[in-house]
C-alpha cells in the first residue's frame, strides 16, 4: 500500500513538472507597437532633430525680460491668452520710483512757477510801491528845499538870526533828500524794467533740467509695466505674484537657472519647425528651391509635410536644445526653418521635439 502511494505521488510530480515546463516554454505573441518609429521617406534624405516654435518673421519666440528689477505686484494675463501690441502683461512694484517721479514733478512745477513769475515782472503792486516811494522822496525833498530857502533868507536879512551851523544842516538835509529821490527813481525804474534777462535764462535752465529729470523718471516708471511688444499669444509665464524678477529673467526653482519672465508667440494655427542640420550633413542638403521635408510627431504615427521658409546661414555650436552653460559642445549645426499647418486633431505645442527628414 505504501509503495502505491509513493508511486502515485511520483507520477503526479512528473506530470506537474511536465505541465509547468510546457507552460513556461510557450512564447506569447509580442504586442504591436503603439506607434511606428520615424522612417526616411526619401531615397537619400537626411535626418535632423527639430523643435516646434511659433511663427516669427525672424529669430525665435519673443522672450520678454523687464528692463528694471523688482517684485511682481500683479500678472494681468494668462498662458494661452491672445494679446495686442502695447497691452500690459505684468506689473512690477514701482512705489519707490513713483515717489521719486512725483518729487521731480513737483520740483519741475515749482521751477516753472518761478520762471513764470520772473517773466511776468514787474508786478503791479511792486510798481505802485516804487511809485509811492518816489512821490514820498519828492515831498521830502520839497520840504527840505523849503526849509533851506527859509534859512538862507533869514541869514541874508540878519546873519545873527540863524547860526551858520543851522544853515549848513539845512543845506545837507536838502542834499540828502535829493539823493534819496534819485535812489527812489532808480528803484522805480529797476522795478519797471522787470526781471534781469540773466535771471530768467538761469531759471529757464533750471526748469528745463528738472523737467527732463522728471521725463526721464517717468520713462523709467513706465518700464515697471511689462507690455506686449507685438500681437501674439502668451506661451509661458515664469513669474508669480511676489517673486523677484530682473533683466536676467525669473529664477526657475527646478532648473536653478534664469528663464524669460514671459514668452510670446504667434497664434498657433500655423507653426514653424526649427531644424538643426549636423555640419557633416550640410553638403548633402538640396537647394532651397528643391528642398522637401517631412516631420514625424513623436509618440504618434502622424507625419506632416513641411514647407521651406528660410535658412540661418551660419553654422553654430549645437547648444539650442540644451543647457549651453553645462554642455560640452562637440557638434556644430545649421538652422533651417520650415512651416506647417497644425492638424486640428493633434495636440502639438511650441517647444516639442520632432524628427525631420529632408530630401529633394
Amino acid at each position: 500500500m505504501k509503495n502505491k502511494i509513493l508511486f502515485v505521488l511520483a507520477l503526479a510530480g512528473i506530470l506537474a513538472g511536465t505541465a509547468t515546463a510546457y507552460f513556461f516554454s510557450l512564447q506569447k505573441a509580442p504586442l504591436p507597437p503603439v506607434f511606428n518609429p520615424a522612417s526616411n521617406p526619401y531615397v537619400s534624405g537626411i535626418y535632423a532633430e527639430g523643435i516646434v516654435e511659433s511663427v516669427q518673421p525672424s529669430g525665435e519666440n519673443i522672450n520678454m525680460y523687464p528692463e528694471v528689477p523688482g517684485t511682481v505686484r500683479q500678472i494681468l494675463v494668462a498662458e494661452g491668452q491672445e494679446v495686442k501690441k502695447g497691452e500690459p502683461l505684468l506689473l512690477i512694484d514701482d512705489s519707490i520710483q513713483r515717489a521719486t517721479t512725483e518729487q521731480l514733478k513737483s520740483a519741475a512745477e515749482a521751477a516753472r512757477t518761478m520762471l513764470e513769475e520772473l517773466k511776468s515782472e514787474p508786478r503791479k503792486e511792486n510798481l505802485d510801491v516804487a511809485e509811492a516811494q518816489v512821490v514820498s522822496a519828492q515831498a521830502t525833498l520839497k520840504t527840505a528845499e523849503d526849509e533851506l530857502e527859509k534859512q538862507r533868507t533869514a541869514y541874508q536879512i540878519d546873519p545873527r538870526s540863524i547860526s551858520k551851523d543851522a544853515l549848513d544842516s539845512a543845506i545837507n538835509a536838502a542834499a540828502v533828500a535829493e539823493a534819496n529821490l534819485g535812489v527812489a527813481r532808480r528803484q522805480r525804474d529797476l522795478t519797471k524794467a522787470g526781471a534781469w534777462i540773466f535771471d530768467i535764462r538761469n531759471q529757464e535752465r533750471q526748469y528745463n533740467a528738472l523737467e527732463k529729470s522728471y521725463l526721464a523718471s517717468s520713462a523709467l516708471l513706465a518700464k515697471y509695466t511689462l507690455r506686449a511688444s507685438t500681437d501674439g499669444v502668451v506661451l509661458s509665464i515664469s513669474a508669480v505674484v511676489g517673486s523677484y524678477v530682473s533683466p536676467q529673467g525669473a529664477y526657475e526653482s527646478y532648473t536653478q537657472g534664469m528663464d524669460p519672465v514671459l514668452v510670446l508667440g504667434t497664434p498657433q494655427a500655423n507653426l514653424h519647425v526649427r531644424c538643426y542640420i549636423d555640419e557633416i550633413l550640410v553638403p548633402r542638403l538640396p537647394p532651397p528651391s528643391k528642398m522637401k521635408a517631412q516631420m514625424s510627431i513623436r509618440g504618434s504615427n502622424v507625419k506632416v509635410a513641411l514647407d521651406y521658409v528660410r535658412m540661418q546661414p551660419i553654422v553654430s555650436p549645437k547648444i539650442e536644445l540644451s543647457d549651453q552653460r553645462q554642455e560640452r559642445v562637440d557638434v556644430r549645426v545649421l538652422p533651417i526653418i520650415f512651416s506647417f499647418q497644425k492638424p486640428k486633431d493633434l495636440n502639438l505645442y511650441p517647444g516639442e521635439l520632432v524628427d525631420v527628414y529632408i530630401g529633394d
